[in-house]
C-alpha cells in the first residue's frame, strides 16, 4: 500500500527534482518524523535527500560511502564528471561561481533582485527564493572571458548543452540561468574558499560578467583548458539519481 514517504521518494526518482514549495516536500522539510522515515528508506538504498535552504528545489543523490561500489575505485573513477571532460567541469565551476555565489550573498542579506533600498536590511524577512535573487550571465561575455581557457566556442557550446541537459543550467536566448541542480550538488562551504582565494581569484577582482535578471529573460578546438580547469577537476559534486 502506498504511503506519503513512498510517494515522495517515487516522485523524486521520477522527476529528479521537486520544488521546495511542493506540499509533500514542505512536509519533509518541516516534519521531523516524516523526514526521518524518508531518510531511513533512502539510506537502505544508498541514497540521501539533498536540500538547501538557498535553493528552490530538492533532489536525491547517492551517499558518498556507496559511490565507489557503484562507479569503481577512486583511482579510475571521477565521481563528479557526469560524462564531462575537464573543460566541462571547469565551465560548471565558473558558472557556479558567477551565478550561485552572488545569489547567496543577496539571499544572506535578504536582498531580492528588485528590492527597494528601504527593505534591503530588513532581517525579519524570510530568505528570498532563488528565482527572486538568482541572476543569469551573458553567454557572449562568458565566451569572451573564458572561451580560450575552456575549449573555445565549439567545446563551450557542447558543454553548455550537456550542463543544460543535466539540469545545472537553463538557457534563455543569450542568458545562462541557474538550473534546479546548480545550487544543490556542489558544496558551497568547500568551493567558496577555493574559488575566491584560488582558481578564480582574478575573476572576482574584476568587474562581474554582464548579467540579466533571472525573471527576464564554428570552429572546432581541441585546446587543453588552462589552470582554471586544473583546479576545477578537484571539484566535489554529489551524484544525483535521475
Amino acid at each position: 500500500m502506498n504511503d506519503d514517504a513512498q510517494i515522495l521518494i517515487a516522485r523524486l526518482l521520477t522527476h529528479q527534482t521537486l520544488r521546495r514549495d511542493d506540499k509533500m516536500v514542505k512536509r519533509a522539510l518541516s516534519d521531523d518524523q516524516f523526514r526521518a522515515e524518508i531518510d531511513k528508506r533512502l539510506l537502505e538504498c544508498g541514497l540521501k535527500l539533498l536540500d538547501n535552504v538557498y535553493a528552490d528545489h530538492v533532489t536525491l543523490a547517492l551517499h558518498r560511502n556507496v559511490e565507489p561500489k557503484i562507479f569503481g575505485a577512486k583511482d579510475i573513477w571521477q565521481n563528479n564528471n557526469f560524462g564531462l571532460t575537464r573543460d566541462g567541469v571547469a565551465l560548471l565551476v565558473v558558472l557556479w561561481a558567477q551565478i550561485i555565489l552572488p545569489k547567496r550573498q543577496r539571499q544572506e542579506t535578504h536582498q531580492a533582485v528588485d528590492v527597494d533600498q528601504s527593505d534591503m536590511f530588513d532581517k525579519d524577512n524570510p530568505i528570498p527564493r532563488a528565482e527572486d535573487t538568482s541572476i543569469g550571465i551573458s553567454y557572449t561575455t562568458l565566451l569572451a572571458d573564458f572561451g580560450d581557457k575552456l575549449g573555445k566556442k565549439t567545446r563551450m557550446d557542447m558543454n553548455l548543452g550537456l550542463l543544460s541537459k543535466l539540469g545545472f543550467i537553463e538557457r534563455r536566448g543569450d542568458v545562462i540561468l541557474e538550473g534546479p541542480l546548480l545550487d544543490l550538488l556542489m558544496d558551497t562551504d568547500v568551493l567558496k574558499e577555493r574559488i575566491i582565494n584560488g582558481a578564480l581569484a582574478d575573476v572576482f577582482k574584476r568587474a562581474p560578467l554582464a548579467a540579466a535578471p533571472r525573471r527576464h529573460v564554428s570552429e572546432a578546438a581541441n585546446d587543453e583548458p588552462q589552470p582554471v580547469a586544473d583546479a576545477a577537476a578537484q571539484t566535489d559534486i554529489d551524484t544525483p539519481q535521475a
